[in-house]
């Protein structure tokens, strides 16, 4: 009998969210070594591998795709190649397709393994000077005005730090709105365009904040600084 080939496996690699030297030594060597890599856009792919200075196929897997190209990569990731999927910045799946690949892989028994490295929310996090020991990750608010409140209001009986993401041009938008529903005495760190030239990291209350960033599109994360209690005195 032929001796069936090995099984392949997928990497989740993490690449720069700004600064492209934010690249591990790891990562640069899977990237260069697997068959292929999967990517949302194969535009922002390439550029991404251009400046890492990287040749390979790219694969297309978004939401328009996701069911059926997830069961090609898993049937060649079963013939024994090797692939990596990356983010157009920061940590893959997290907030991108790949979870419903992920789930055919484990179900099959394909080895998925993580190649940590840069991630927008623990850069964020490492930012706060109040305690993050327990924090809410409330992610991207619905796209339909009717539904952001409702989606805010649910939050404000936190007691931890809230954390919100949302579209570079609704970064105005969201501060307004959460300015409405916690009030313009809110305690805040808004942490923009992390690791680039043009970073900026705000600290404060919203109501002063707001008028500085008001117009502007811009990646950011919020933290909503909820805890009753300090640490320091």
């Amino acid at each position: 009998m032929p001796k069936q080939s090995k099984t392949g496996k997928l990497y989740i690699v993490a690449t720069p969210i700004g600064h492209p030297k934010d690249i591990t030594l790891r990562a640069l060597d899977i990237l260069q070594k697997v068959d292929a890599i999967i990517c949302e856009e194969i535009r922002q792919g390439d550029r991404l591998l251009n400046r890492l200075g990287i040749q390979n196929d790219l694969i297309a897997l978004n939401e328009h795709n996701e069911t059926e190209e997830a069961h090609n990569i898993m049937v060649r990731l079963a013939r024994g190649e090797t692939m990596a999927i990356i983010s157009d910045a920061g940590t893959p799946v997290f907030a991108d397709p790949g979870q419903y690949l992920l789930e055919l892989l484990y179900q099959s028994g394909i080895p998925v393994s993580p190649i940590p490295g840069p991630a927008s929310l623990m850069a964020a996090l490492s930012l706060c000077d109040f305690p993050i020991d327990r924090f809410v990750f409330a992610g991207f608010p619905p796209r339909k005005t009717q539904q952001r409140e409702g989606f805010l209001q649910k939050y404000k009986t936190e007691r931890v730090p809230v954390i919100l993401m949302d579209t570079p041009y609704r970064l105005t938008k969201l501060l307004n709105e959460v300015q409405d529903v916690f009030g313009k005495n809110q305690d805040i760190l808004l942490a923009c365009d992390l690791t680039l030239k043009k970073e900026i990291v705000l600290r404060g209350r919203i109501g002063e904040i707001l008028p500085k960033i008001s117009g502007q599109k811009r990646e950011f994360i919020l933290i909503l600084n909820l805890n009753k209690t300090k640490r320091y005195r």
